[in-house]
């Protein structure tokens, strides 16, 4: 067996290359300013040199996780449509809607589960909670205003009617 010998450079490029946005967090021994510069710049989001104490490692962990947590959070992409969480924006490469705040929970209930049914039981709970005046038929009619705006979006998902009361999101073409 051979085994090659890759070097962190080689390693931080094919993963930014891919788009790949996991923190990467560099430990080495290599000190000098022109070394730091150079694994930041290759898609480092940090890097320590050795010796370090356990307890700053902790804490800059902590903080990559806090950050990119706080960055994937608040955009959902599935297909060719984005759910911006923070403007409630819905949007795809022919335009964008500003969804009402039922409309963005659905949406964002539907991105995260992409592929997998969801009753219509769970959308009323999940949505609606108490709201005890609410009639069952709403999760009908909020469907339905999400399927025009994914249509008028030319969006390449839709929502389908998995079997009686279950529903799935679904990317095609």
């Amino acid at each position: 067996m051979i085994i090659k010998s890759v070097s962190y450079e080689e390693v931080l490029k094919t993963i930014r290359d891919k788009k790949n946005l996991i923190p990467i967090l560099m430990l080495t021994a290599k000190a000098e300013i022109d070394d730091k510069v150079e694994g930041l710049d290759l898609g480092a989001n940090d890097y320590l040199t050795k010796p370090f104490a356990a307890k700053e490692l902790l804490a800059r962990i902590r903080t990559m996780i806090r950050t990119q947590t706080t960055q994937t959070e608040s955009i959902l992409h599935v297909g060719n449509i984005t759910l911006n969480r923070a403007t409630f924006e819905l949007t795809s490469p022919t335009g964008s809607f500003r969804l009402a705040n039922k409309e963005f929970q659905m949406m964002e209930l539907f991105l995260c589960n992409q592929g997998h049914s969801i009753t219509h039981k769970r959308l009323m709970e999940k949505i609606w909670g108490d709201e005890k005046q609410v009639q069952t038929n709403v999760v009908w009619m909020y469907i339905s205003y999400l399927r025009k705006k994914l249509e008028a979006l030319h969006a390449n998902l839709q929502i389908t009617e998995a079997s009686h009361a279950e529903y799935i999101l679904e990317v095609g073409g």
